[in-house]
């Protein structure tokens, strides 16, 4: 299984980026991904989920009503939509997939992770 993540950036603070996920090599068609990230000194944080198969999604509250996760599972692929950025996005963005499905929030519970891809809010 592999994961490739792209679409980081330095962007404004207000501004948008998109970022991609795509899976390849899974072993079935139910599966979750989420997006995890993670700050220097702080620990990793979900910031969003989505069932491939259900479409049903979950979000960090800090991410409630800015970001938006979408997924196409013919293409293997979900993208996160980040929008009104801040300073405190910034971090490096992973991709990661749970082959048992569910909208778990906990970071073990995943099986295989991208490299990340890094977003940079300037003040």
């Amino acid at each position: 299984v592999q994961l490739v993540e792209s679409g980081g950036d330095l962007v404004e603070v207000g501004g948008s980026l998109r970022l991609s996920c795509v899976a390849s090599g899974l072993p079935h068609e139910y599966y979750a991904i989420a997006w995890f990230r993670q700050a220097p000194g702080k620990e990793r944080e979900l910031v969003s989920v989505i069932d491939v198969s259900s479409d049903a999604s979950d979000y960090a509250d800090s991410v409630k009503d800015r970001f938006t996760i979408t997924s196409d599972k013919s293409q293997n692929t979900v993208w996160l939509q980040m929008n009104n950025l801040k300073p405190e996005d910034t971090a490096v963005y992973y991709c990661a997939v749970d082959l048992l499905q569910g909208l778990s929030f906990n970071y073990k519970e995943y099986d295989y992770w991208g490299r990340g891809t890094q977003v940079t809010v300037a003040t």
